[in-house]
């Protein structure tokens, strides 16, 4: 019963401050990742909770995603401040932890690291990064049915997969890249495949 009263509890508010697309992604990333936690041995809870909360400030204004990390005292980098679209993970982070009172560190940091990674991440972080990616609502990314399967499988090897095609899409777009996602490709890549 707690399950459902903490999806429906935070289902609301999360209706309350997305956009329909963005609620829509939301509520697929939510329900993959508790799927994705009882394949993992993870606490399905925890990975709906991070699922649902992990976009809650990306329909703010850049300003207010800067001023709410500003105000919790949340490092913000260049390259984040000249792409803000990079920083309503922290934001959101702030926001989880102190408007929806999640006090588990495990959740925040997932809802931190949802969209660049990090080395050496635990379950629940890379069952959040992977779900961001493999939601049903996600349209078709190249290789999208391999990760998806690979989501099942092999954590490791669907994070490596996710930014290995995110780096090539940002290189192909000449869009600036978080140094945290190149750390965090080097190394998934490096844990898999060795330094050779």
């Amino acid at each position: 019963m707690k399950i459902l009263e903490t999806s429906q509890k935070f289902r609301q508010e999360m209706e309350k401050v997305l956009k329909k697309n963005r609620f829509d992604h939301t509520l697929g990333v939510a329900y993959t990742a508790a799927n994705m936690a009882f394949v993992f041995d993870e606490d399905p809870e925890r990975a709906l909770i991070a699922g649902m909360l992990h976009d809650c400030a990306k329909c703010m204004p850049s300003d207010e995603q800067i001023e709410i990390c500003r105000k919790y005292g949340v490092e913000l980098t260049e390259i984040e401040l000249k792409n803000p679209k990079l920083i309503h993970a922290k934001a959101g982070m702030c926001l989880a932890e102190h408007k929806y009172d999640i006090d588990d560190k495990g959740i925040l940091d997932a809802i931190r690291y949802h969209t660049t990674g990090r080395p050496g991440m635990t379950v629940l972080e890379k069952i959040i990064f992977t779900a961001d990616y493999i939601e049903p609502n996600r349209k078709m990314l190249t290789d999208m049915a391999i990760i998806r399967k690979e989501a099942l499988s092999d954590l490791d090897k669907a994070v490596y997969h996710i930014l290995y095609n995110t780096l090539s899409y940002l290189d192909s777009q000449e869009d600036e890249t978080d140094p945290m996602t190149l750390e965090t490709f080097e190394y998934y890549k490096n844990k898999l495949y060795g330094k050779g």
